[in-house]
């Protein structure tokens, strides 16, 4: 796809999961790359398997969680390509506890990285964009934007507002050129089961089964790469239960909690 040659593309979580498949499908359609994440160990060996020239990558380590140091990454990422026409906003943490034992702490750790980083990270970038009268910006939420389960409650409220936050975006800058994608994956075989939080904020390092049995995080870019290229304005990748858990949330949300309630659907 010549859609993709020599565009700028600043994926933040790229060190593991969906971000770093983004960075080997962004590779092979001759894109240039900005990788960002917490650990620059894992952005380092991400880098050397892109196999890109220098010049043709930048690994920008950085919490999305720190807010107050949002805008200074995004100044150098703007500064070291000359712009960004692609920005991919990736990174998240998820929890497993019960509202009930969820410390106001760790809900606002879920909100700085899954929501408000992300969004100080598109307003940074957006004026460059509208500037140019182009760019993308794909948000990758959840199909817990749509639905709810249990233990999740933080991590679903921050996909619930992702879209309402970037819907509204949306209808706000199509018109000048900026396109915004939402991202609805289901499982998909990443760490993030593994990476959620506890009671007390720490990773609880435990595999979930139907994650490990879920997508292939390539699979899931290719589709993110091909819903950019015809402008669709949100895509769910997701096996059949995600979808009809959707599906019976949206028509019959009384029979949907019944049957959440009893564990029988995801």
């Amino acid at each position: 796809m010549t859609f993709y040659k020599d565009k700028v593309v600043w994926i933040t979580g790229a060190s593991s999961g969906i971000g770093e498949a983004l960075a080997y499908t962004f590779t092979k359609q001759g894109s240039k790359l900005i990788l960002s994440a917490r650990r620059e160990n894992e952005l380092e060996r991400v880098k050397k398997k892109c196999a890109l020239a220098d010049d043709r990558i930048l690994v920008l380590p950085m919490d999305v969680g720190d807010i107050g140091r949002v805008h200074e990454h995004a100044q150098k990422a703007l500064t070291h390509f000359g712009g960004i026409d692609i920005l991919i906003n990736n990174a998240g943490v998820s929890h497993w506890t019960k509202v009930k034992d969820l410390s106001l702490d760790v809900i606002r750790k879920i909100f700085d990285v899954n929501f408000f980083g992300g969004v100080v990270l598109t307003k940074a970038v957006l004026p460059y964009m509208l500037g140019r009268k182009q760019g993308h910006i794909v948000v990758i939420s959840s199909i817990l934007g749509k639905i709810i389960v249990r233990k999740q409650a933080a991590y679903t409220a921050t996909k619930h507002a992702l879209q309402g936050f970037y819907d509204t975006l949306r209808i706000e800058v199509q018109d000048e050129g900026v396109n915004v994608l939402l991202v609805c994956p289901g499982f998909v075989r990443t760490d993030v089961a593994r990476n959620s939080l506890n009671r007390d904020g720490v990773a609880i390092n435990q595999d979930n089964e139907k994650i490990k049995k879920g997508l292939d995080p390539l699979y899931v870019s290719e589709r993110i790469l091909n819903a950019m290229v015809k402008g669709k304005d949100e895509i769910i990748v997701a096996g059949f239960p995600e979808k009809m858990g959707i599906l019976l949330r949206r028509f019959f949300p009384s029979l949907f909690a019944l049957f959440m309630r009893k564990g029988k659907l995801l």
